[in-house]
């Protein structure tokens, strides 16, 4: 998942890198092979038409994953790949949806995987990774491109392309759903025992889709920094280069790390100990004026944070208002890396200027004002609530996965799992869990909750960060013994990495509970830590 720097240090950013779950469910011993990898027939979900299906046998090895995103992969066993192509007919579409299947060691279970940024599956580096553990894997590209490919939005005549936007939404991802389980079938000759959906970003927007609008699809689903209330997250992502460009002024990428350096400083020991992370970081409410007057050395040079440079800083950790000061949602979380999305770059005659997060930046310029070459450095305050009601009254019964009513996937016995990061640089964690609140008061009481949706918030993590080099947490494993051995995760071990770089083991509290220090032992170990309600925090 740290691709995601190493495309941002590019100068490329995505809202999230190919997501690799660890996925080391202990997988159950199966001999059951392939009886061929041939060509089968498919049954058309309703409302397409099969285009075409081909089955390649491939060796495995090393797998590369193709795109912006990339990604390798070793020692993955060899695998029957079978490709669906769907059309929707008088769309003009053409949605493909790829099917691996490990020749031996089969565990029994299917996994799907979500996508990231406007990508709308894998770029096969998370499919080599899970056949890697035994699972057969499917995902579908929806018929739209790459992660920052926008090129599909309109259509010949300056208009949003429905079809393509209703695939990305929600529609290709069900059918992947039918698509994968009837290939299983059909090459294995049995069906799946289980099976399970996992994405982070773009990817846990989709399985929230799925628990939403298909609750029989899938027995579980891992649904990682969802973007959620994605016209409403989408838009916020854009104010912190809004309020630069109106208060003209742009914050050196130094002072930003300094603001948040002393606020995660400020507020490391609300766990009871001082170990370097923010737990429940919301109640963090370091003032950003604090910092006026003090030297930061940026690039060799000493510069001052001035009064303009806190007025920013606070109005980004707020979030977006209207001009009447209504809140219209979530900031950037106290101790997430400001640069995200409040990102500058030097212009021609050495002066910064904004450098806007790409995603939300096409999202408003292609989707909302329909016009790619639109400038979002343009945007007032009073045009960005305009932009903000627009994206949502146009684009909300489409995209956004808000519903909180999960009675239908509650009924089918499906489980919800959830981790986001509360240093997401990208997603406010806010909204994920003003959507579990909703959920709760929607079903009627936490208890009923907790039997099939549960929530993890971890400390000084940043998007999708759990991926096993800037901290770890196994949460298909906890998934799948939910699902097929009813043990409802209560905590989810983590190795989380704290501001200083130093790795320490915690486990994860299921929401609303938060970590507190027992008052002794060591600060780096989960046993020196116990769950609480925050009435006791």
């Amino acid at each position: 998942m740290r691709r995601l720097l190493a495309v941002l240090a590019a100068g490329v950013p995505l809202a999230a890198a190919v997501y690799l779950p660890t996925a080391s469910a202990e997988p159950r011993t199966s001999a059951t092979a392939p009886h061929g990898c041939t060509t089968t027939s498919v049954k058309a979900p309703s409302g397409t038409r099969v285009e075409s299906v081909t089955a390649v046998r491939q060796e495995g090895g090393t797998v590369h994953g193709s795109g912006i995103l990339g990604g390798t992969v070793t020692g993955v066993p060899a695998y029957c790949e079978v490709t669906v192509t769907l059309t929707h007919p008088g769309d003009g579409d053409h949605a493909r949806i790829r099917t691996w299947l490990p020749v031996t060691g089969w565990n029994g279970r299917l996994q799907a995987l979500g996508g990231a940024a406007f990508s709308a599956g894998d770029n096969g580096a998370g499919l080599a990774t899970a056949v890697k553990n035994g699972y057969a894997a499917t995902t579908t590209d929806a018929g739209v491109g790459d992660a920052l490919d926008v090129g599909w939005a309109l259509n010949g005549q300056g208009q949003v392309n429905t079809a393509l936007l209703k695939n990305f939404a929600s529609r290709s991802q069900h059918e992947a759903a039918l698509v994968g389980k009837e290939v299983v079938d059909a090459v294995y000759g049995r069906p799946a025992s289980y099976s399970y959906f996992t994405g982070c970003s773009t990817g846990g927007r989709q399985g929230y889709m799925e628990a939403q609008r298909y609750p029989d699809d899938y027995d579980g689903i891992l649904a990682d920094a969802p973007a959620v209330n994605w016209n409403r997250y989408e838009l916020a992502t854009l104010w912190p280069q809004v309020v630069m460009n109106n208060e003209k002024t742009y914050v050196a990428g130094c002072k930003l790390e300094a603001f948040t350096a002393a606020a995660v400083n400020a507020c490391d020991t609300l766990d009871g100990a001082r170990d370097g992370l923010v737990d429940d970081a919301s109640r963090c409410d370091f003032d950003p004026r604090r910092l006026i007057g003090t030297k930061v050395l940026c690039e060799g040079k000493e510069l001052t944070v001035t009064a303009a440079d806190a007025a920013v800083v606070r109005k980004i950790w707020d979030g977006p208002r209207t001009a009447s000061g209504r809140k219209l949602w979530s900031g950037v979380p106290v101790g997430a890396d400001l640069k995200g999305l409040a990102g500058t770059a030097p212009d021609a005659d050495g002066n910064l200027k904004g450098a806007p997060f790409q995603v939300p930046a096409h999202w408003t310029a292609s989707w909302v004002k329909k016009d790619p070459s639109f400038d979002v450095s343009t945007i007032t305050y009073g045009q960005f609530t305009e932009l903000f009601q627009q994206a949502v009254a146009e684009y909300g019964d489409l995209m956004d996965t808000d519903d909180p009513d999960l009675s239908a996937f509650r009924m089918s016995g499906g489980k919800l799992l959830t981790w986001h990061g509360q240093a997401d640089q990208y997603i406010p964690p806010q909204g994920t869990v003003d959507y579990h609140r909703r959920v709760v008061r929607e079903t009627g009481s936490a208890k009923k909750v907790d039997d099939f949706y549960r929530l993890f918030l971890a400390p000084n993590t940043d998007h999708c960060g759990l991926d096993g080099k800037d901290g770890s947490a196994d949460g298909l494993a906890a998934l799948t013994a939910w699902v097929e051995h009813g043990k409802a995760p209560r905590t989810l071990p983590a190795t989380l990495v704290n501001a200083e770089g130093k790795q320490l083991d915690r486990n994860l509290c299921a929401y609303p509970e938060v970590s507190r220090y027992r008052g002794h032992g060591d600060p780096s170990l989960a046993t020196s830590f116990r769950c609480v309600l925050p009435s006791r925090h």
